[in-house]
């Protein structure tokens, strides 16, 4: 009896049956047909809405098993029910699929038979055992950085320990938002939590780590990574920060007079977290997508030692609110939206030059012919073939539409940006969408949608707010993390998260990045204006899993006059070029940029 759970190729090729490479892959959420006398999808209806990544597909059907699940021609779920063997070729365990708790429920409880009586309690009891025995008399260091998950690993630790065994420390890496680190302390004050402040932000500023060196003898060595105020690499970023983390808590041990052998350090790291890490604590096959700053090298060393104490390593955000709950967490912390540990420093993006290679004129007339499809279709062009190949009639008909009441035009920006396609981490494009109409949103996330999913090299699509740009950026205004980059970015944040929580709606958002990118828009190409603005990127997530997610729809789950003033205030700040809205859900757009 199993679920093969996401992946019915594998079940399907063990079982004698065939799989091969379409054309077409599908990244995204899909409606799909299924069988609804399938005991898998008891309860169901015909058609429901999956979350589907792939690239290739079920060809010949092993023997025994049928087809009971489709994505138009592409098989999206097979089934042996005389050997109750089931495999979706979509998630049934994210948000992004609407009754993907049903599907679970009916094979656990139906097929499988097994009962729900292990909870939050049961859990709660068994983490608390676990570092009691785990720790016994020594000491355990715990990084807080404020934000729920630091804080309930905290609170548990408390609950399993003496007072005098944790010893809580908040780290001040210099790219907290404003004014975080003073509220910080005082929120934990309030709950008993007594936690020491370390301001080493010059320590984070300056810091390196070591990078391995490709050898054509494949002999294993270390390059010293540039610092991190040079650094423009996401990965690198996050490795400097997570090593200078742990550095520091070295520091603390040493001058509070420990011994470092008998001193555990506690993080809140998630499940999520090591799966995207591609950690072997959670899987042995997974794809990095981006390394956690508390999963780096160094950590996985102590880790490998025994050092490191994670009891909430199998839990996911939405169970770790409840564990706080349980724990008489205030609500307000509880529910508080999630803060990187790296903080504002993976919300800039750093570049010293454009990201423009050979496929970026391609593209940009792909973007073309999609912006203004309805004229596109009456001249026959061979990259009008492929947006067809790569889209289905019904796609095809909504961009007539969408095309001929909207004047728009869509563009490749010269930045890169971490997403996920296809379960695997990317690197590359974001899109973006001006307009010399109002925006109409829904058309608008229909498109970014749409684009991921003809032009694999696009992670990302924006909408860029004021009159349509006439010259797409083609360089970048050189950024690095200095003091300068992050007071702006630190403003611009500032003034979106007053705006969302004074709204009422912060509770509708699960998370607000606020991203400032080395774009400067409006500048006359005639009078080579040097590149020497940036633009701002405001990033609403609603998601339940933390795993999967979609953009909050102006008008819909956010009101626009909320986010046209987020567009005035932030526009007010010296050094902004243009105000820029994610429309992209994860897949294939991550929830940070980097």
């Amino acid at each position: 009896m199993a679920l093969c759970n996401g992946d019915s190729k594998m079940m399907n090729k063990v079982f004698g049956g065939s799989v091969h490479k379409k054309s077409v892959r599908e990244d995204g959420v899909f409606n799909i047909s299924v069988d609804n006398t399938c005991s898998l999808f008891r309860g169901l209806q015909k058609e429901e809405i999956v979350l589907l990544t792939h690239g290739d597909s079920v060809d010949k059907v092993a023997d025994g098993f049928k087809v009971v699940a489709r994505s138009g021609n592409i098989v999206a779920g097979i089934a042996n029910e005389s050997k109750k063997l089931y495999g979706t070729q979509f998630h049934p365990e994210v948000g992004l699929t609407e009754n993907g708790k049903v599907i679970l429920k009916n094979f656990l409880y139906d097929i499988a038979g097994c009962s729900g009586t292990f909870t939050v309690q049961n859990r709660e009891r068994e983490c608390i055992r676990d570092i009691k025995e785990r720790v016994g008399t020594s000491k355990v260091l715990v990084l807080l950085s404020g934000g729920v998950d630091s804080t309930v690993c905290t609170a548990l630790l408390n609950r399993a320990l003496n007072q005098d065994q944790v010893i809580a420390v908040h780290i001040d890496n210099g790219f907290m938002r404003k004014r975080e680190s003073q509220s910080v302390e005082e929120a934990l004050k309030k709950l008993g939590i007594q936690v020491k402040v370390i301001n080493a932000a010059h320590s984070f500023y300056n810091g390196t780590t070591t990078l391995p060196i490709s050898d054509e003898d494949r002999t294993p060595r270390k390059r010293i990574s540039k610092t991190l105020n040079m650094t423009t690499s996401p990965e690198e970023k996050r490795k400097i920060i997570g090593d200078t983390f742990v550095k520091i808590a070295n520091e603390v041990i040493g001058e509070m007079n420990l011994k470092p052998e008998e001193v555990f350090l506690a993080q809140g790291t998630l499940r999520p977290d090591l799966i995207e890490s591609a950690s072997l604590v959670a899987s042995g096959k997974a794809e990095l997508i981006k390394t956690h700053h508390n999963d780096t090298e160094l950590i996985r060393k102590l880790r490998e030692e025994g050092k490191v104490i994670e009891p909430l390593k199998d839990f996911h955000k939405d169970e770790v609110r409840i564990l706080g709950r349980e724990l008489g967490l205030p609500e307000e912390l509880v529910s508080r939206h999630p803060f990187p540990g790296p903080g504002l420093a993976i919300r800039v993006i750093c570049a010293e030059e454009p990201y423009i290679c050979k496929d970026f004129p391609e593209t940009n007339n792909i973007l073309k012919i999609v912006a203004d499809f309805s004229a596109s279709v009456k001249k026959p062009h061979t990259l009008l073939q492929r947006v067809k190949a790569c889209t289905t009639e019904e796609d095809q008909e909504k961009l007539m539409q969408i095309t001929s009441l909207h004047s728009l035009n869509a563009f490749l920006l010269p930045i890169k940006t971490v997403g996920v396609q296809g379960d695997c981490r990317s690197y590359s494009y974001v899109c973006g969408i001006s307009s010399k109409d109002e925006p109409d949103w829904e058309s608008l996330i229909f498109l970014a949608r749409l684009i991921p999913r003809m032009c694999h090299n696009i992670n990302r699509v924006v909408y860029i707010f004021g009159p349509p740009v006439k010259e797409p950026p083609t360089d970048v205004t050189p950024t690095f993390l200095t003091t300068g980059v992050l007071s702006t970015l630190r403003q611009a944040d500032f003034e979106a998260h007053n705006i969302l929580r004074e709204s009422g709606y912060a509770g509708k958002i699960s998370q607000m990045p606020v991203i400032l990118t080395p774009l400067h828009f409006d500048r006359d190409p005639l009078q080579k204006q040097p590149s020497c603005q940036r633009s701002v990127v405001i990033r609403t997530f609603i998601t339940s899993d933390f795993m999967t997610g979609i953009p909050a729809t102006p008008g819909n789950e956010i009101p626009v006059e909320v986010v046209l003033k987020m567009v005035t205030e932030i526009k007010k700040i010296p050094g902004i070029s243009r105000i820029m809205y994610d429309l992209t859900s994860k897949p294939p757009g991550t929830t940070e940029w980097e």
